[in-house]
C-alpha cells in the first residue's frame, strides 16, 4: 500500500491515508479535544506559530493543528485522491 502525502502548509506534510476528519477549531468540544490531546502527548502543532485554522484527526488518535483552512485541506485531499470535479471548456479548433 502506497503512502499518499498531503502538504498542509509551511513545509509540513501529512500522510493522507491516515486522515480521519478535519474540523474548524472554534467550537468548545474541539477545544476540549485539543486540550486532552495536549495533556496525553498526542497533539502535533504544524502551524509554525500562526493561527490554528483547522484541526485534523488521524486514525492513530493524534490531533494535528494546521494553519490552513479546512476547505483548503479538503480540496487538496480530493485532488490527491482524484475525486475533484474538473470542468473542461470545449474550445473549437480552427485549422
Amino acid at each position: 500500500m502506497a503512502i499518499e502525502l498531503i502538504h498542509i502548509g509551511f513545509g509540513n506534510i501529512l500522510a493522507m491515508n491516515r486522515l480521519v476528519a478535519i474540523a474548524p477549531p472554534g467550537s468548545a468540544p474541539i477545544k476540549r479535544v485539543i486540550q486532552e490531546s495536549r495533556s496525553k502527548g498526542l497533539l502535533i502543532d504544524m502551524t509554525n506559530g500562526r493561527k490554528t485554522k483547522a484541526v485534523l484527526f488521524t486514525d492513530s488518535g493524534h490531533v494535528v493543528l494546521a494553519a490552513l483552512a479546512p476547505e483548503t485541506i479538503t480540496g487538496r485531499v480530493t485532488v490527491g485522491r482524484g475525486t475533484a470535479k474538473t470542468e473542461v471548456a470545449e474550445v473549437p479548433l480552427e485549422l
